[in-house]
């Protein structure tokens, strides 16, 4: 049976390195995935405004293009402050998480893992948990958690917040869809040994594969299955 599937990510890229190769692997078996993007990822890094502005059509452009290798069905983009979301209502980001659920009827939702690093990942993750609360209308069945390098491992392991997955899909024909698919994000990409460069994302891959005995996988968390 085929599902709509809803990933919420706070910034570009996250998306494709948390679950690329799951979003590649759930639409060839005819799926249809929606991404969200909830912050808009680019003005918290200052400068001349005119020169952000430019910067983030860039980025969108790129997310658009990302994700047309994967073969999403839509995207869409919101703008809560860069790294500041923590300024916001949880509240304020579950009536837009909200929204998305109630357009988009997903049985599956896949989003940012509670202990990452940076402030937006952990924002949508509460929203999250907010906007899919057990009530009987509720479409979403599923709530999957994903890691993102440069966010997620860098956490210290002594505040009970480690990224610890019990949930695993293997992407190993679908990796390459995942790394051509980073490689548009050309502008947010790194140099190895940096954890969010083309080298890593696949070494964790591999590892992650190497886990559960398959060639590649993405790792995940549990939120919530309902069967």
């Amino acid at each position: 049976m085929k599902k709509n599937i809803l990933i919420l990510a706070a910034h570009p890229d996250d998306e494709v390195l948390g679950c690329g190769g799951a979003i590649a692997k759930y639409v060839n078996q005819g799926h249809f995935v929606h991404v969200a993007f909830l912050a808009d990822g680019i003005y918290s890094r200052g400068g001349d405004k005119d020169k952000l502005d430019m910067e983030l059509c860039k980025r969108r452009d790129a997310a658009r293009a990302a994700l047309g290798v994967l073969g999403v069905e839509s995207v869409s983009f919101n703008d809560f402050p860069d790294n500041y979301m923590d300024t916001i209502a949880t509240l304020e980001v579950a009536k837009v998480v909200e929204a998305l659920i109630s357009k988009h009827k997903p049985e599956t939702i896949i989003t940012h893992h509670f202990g990452d690093v940076n402030v937006d990942h952990r924002k949508v993750h509460e929203a999250t948990v907010v906007a899919c609360r057990s009530q009987p209308e509720n479409c979403v069945k599923c709530v999957l958690c994903f890691e993102v390098a440069s966010s997620t491992e860098w956490q210290f392991a002594n505040t009970g917040k480690n990224f610890s997955p019990n949930f695993f899909v293997d992407i190993s024909e679908f990796l390459s869809k995942k790394t051509q698919s980073l490689s548009k994000y050309d502008l947010e990409m790194r140099d190895w040994p940096h954890p969010r460069s083309i080298q890593a994302v696949e070494h964790l891959a591999r590892w992650r594969g190497a886990i559960i005995g398959v060639d590649a996988a993405e790792a995940f968390t549990v939120g919530r299955i309902i069967e």
